[in-house]
């Protein structure tokens, strides 16, 4: 088995628990897990999601709305939390979302979320960590 590549700004320090298999498929492959697998599309608590790699607080449960994708999403990641970067897989032109600090893949923000942003971030939930109760 081939170790997936790690970005040079996630070092031993920089990033957090070691991921499962599925957790590296998805965040340093670029993968995506099946719609409607993930708990979190039910998870209603006050919190914040963090980056399941690196811990990074990356989303308020105040932004997470129901989009009927069947993956977590958001209108809007916490300031300065995400990048993004054009992804061209599969023949479609997509925008990618990876965390700030480890770039792990997270998922990809479309613009067709409500309002105020109209952008709906889709995240796989294996990307993400809830943290409850824990305020932004």
């Amino acid at each position: 088995m081939t170790e997936p590549t790690t970005p040079a700004s996630c070092g031993p320090v920089s990033c957090g628990t070691p991921l499962s298999p599925e957790q590296r498929r998805i965040m340093r492959e670029h993968g995506t897990e099946r719609p409607g697998s993930s708990p979190l599309n039910d998870e209603k608590r006050e919190g914040v999601y963090h980056c399941a790699d690196c811990g990074t607080p990356l989303f308020s449960s105040k932004t997470k709305y129901e989009s009927g994708s069947g993956w977590p999403s958001f209108w809007a990641p916490l300031p300065g939390a995400v990048g993004s970067t054009t992804d061209t897989a599969f023949g479609m032109v997509r925008t990618e979302i990876h965390c700030a600090k480890c770039h792990g893949h997270l998922g990809h923000v479309f613009p067709d979320g409500p309002r105020p942003t109209g952008e709906r971030y889709c995240m796989n939930g294996l990307a993400l960590s809830f943290h409850p109760g824990e305020t932004a």
